[in-house]
């Protein structure tokens, strides 16, 4: 029994850098939709780039950075990047 929960611990752990990566990319990714916003984007890009910003906040708040990156990657189609 003392296996499974060592098992756990270690999953956990090796989780932590995955983790601190998308939440780094998602913090990088918000402030690009934000400047990308200030410099006046086309108004057809404009509400794509809003909502992307709306749901990647949401989801950073949420501690769901996977789904922050996915806003972020709709931001950046929508920016033809």
């Amino acid at each position: 029994m003392r296996f499974i929960p060592l098992a756990l611990v270690l999953a956990v752990l090796s989780a932590a850098p995955v983790l601190a990566d998308d939440k780094a990319a998602c913090d990088e990714g918000i402030t690009m939709i934000e400047a990308s916003l200030a410099a006046n984007a086309a108004e057809a890009v404009q509400a794509k780039l809003k909502k992307a910003l709306r749901v990647a906040k949401r989801e950073q708040g949420e501690g769901e950075f996977d789904e922050c990156l996915d806003a972020v990657g709709d931001a950046k189609r929508a920016l033809g990047k």
